[in-house]
């Protein structure tokens, strides 16, 4: 299946959810990522705000910044497809970006390679750890420079999505870097890369 079918496939399977199953499977990750302590090494960490049908995240960030993490959100650039974090907090002022999508107006906001752990949204994941995101190549302009690295790999990249968008096999490009793990309302996934 090509990847064009298979994101329509899964957006339709995400958008089903009704807002409550929502509230509860957002709820239900942040059991799962309290219990194998996703959030414990990492201080430097990147969320998203979930647009189209995209997994809610808030409970995780909210958990964060009361474990005193540093959270950030991406930051568009006005050309290209590389983006930033800026920090997030209490009294964060906010911006709209090019796509509606609120961001935080940071002065110095930091580059990926800068984050400890940087949660991501998709659209499908599989069991190599393979990620189907919106198309955009927002990720992978961004996380470019990891594959040039062959030991110290940081951030950790973690999907975050529901059950029912992972399937067997994924269409995959070279560039693609893949996923250390996906957290669902069920189960966090662990991959290859994620056993340091």
């Amino acid at each position: 299946m090509n990847k064009y079918t298979l994101r329509r496939q899964l957006k339709a399977a995400r958008n089903a959810f009704t807002p409550a199953e929502r509230r509860k499977a957002a709820r239900a990750s942040l059991r799962l990522a309290l219990r194998h302590g996703l959030l414990l090494r990492s201080q430097r960490i990147g969320f998203y705000l979930p647009q189209g049908g995209e997994f809610d995240v808030h409970p995780l960030l909210n958990q964060a910044l009361w474990m005193h993490r540093e959270c950030y959100l991406p930051v568009l650039p006005r050309r290209g497809r590389v983006m930033q974090f800026g920090r997030v907090g209490r009294n964060t002022r906010m911006a709209p970006n090019r796509f509606g999508i609120p961001e935080p107006i940071d002065a110095k906001p930091l580059r990926a390679r800068q984050l400890d752990l940087l949660l991501m949204p998709l659209v499908g994941f599989d069991t190599e750890g393979n990620r189907l995101g919106m198309g955009g190549g927002f990720y992978d302009a961004t996380l470019a420079f990891m594959r040039h690295r062959r030991v110290w790999r940081k951030p950790r990249l973690v999907g975050v999505a529901y059950e029912c968008q992972r399937v067997d096999a994924l269409p995959h490009e070279p560039w693609d870097i893949p996923l250390d793990a996906v957290l669902t309302e069920r189960q966090l996934y662990r991959f290859n890369s994620s056993s340091k």
